[in-house]
């Protein structure tokens, strides 16, 4: 098998669900944890390897987490100068300019697990559509309808990590 056949397969067979709950958003959601455990079995049987790497990149003034999340064949030739047996999916997180309660380092943790998730969303095909990461306006209801048919910040950075994902 090569590495596109065991990504096909890990992704047909992968599952994660939403364990998770926040009690203030009132939603289901699954985590980056959540998504390594579910991984680890199907890693092991197809012989493939996991590496997450974060790296901050500066995007006009602001700062994001860059996550790239590759996949690499244990069993088959890798020639990662022209890509044969490695697959990448790259996904980006902006850190707030400020988040009450959190420290500078709690920022740039919590920019590194949403990045590392939407890297492993988009290499492993998970989808995230119903996520209220995404949705939930946390009690920020828009009262404003001028907006409507514009993208939040949230779908820009959402669009954004998938292209560059793809290229």
């Amino acid at each position: 098998m090569n590495i596109y056949e065991k990504l096909m397969n890990i992704q047909a067979e992968l599952k994660a669900p939403k364990n998770q709950y926040n009690e203030f958003g009132k939603y289901h959601y699954r985590s980056c944890e959540d998504i390594l455990e579910a991984l680890k079995p199907l890693l092991k049987k197809y012989k493939v390897s996991l590496i997450i790497s974060d790296e901050v990149v500066q995007i006009g003034d602001r700062y994001y987490i860059q996550s790239t999340a590759t996949l690499i064949d244990a069993e088959n030739e890798v020639n990662p100068l022209v890509g044969q047996g490695i697959i990448k999916a790259i996904a980006f997180a902006r850190e707030d300019e400020q988040k009450k309660g959190m420290d500078v380092s709690q920022l740039t943790g919590s920019s590194s697990s949403y990045a590392r998730k939407y890297a492993l969303n988009g290499l492993f095909a998970i989808d995230d559509t119903k996520d209220s990461d995404a949705t939930n306006k946390h009690g920020k209801e828009q009262s404003d309808k001028s907006n409507q048919g514009q993208l939040s910040d949230a779908q820009i950075k959402r669009l954004y990590a998938i292209a560059y994902s793809v290229g």
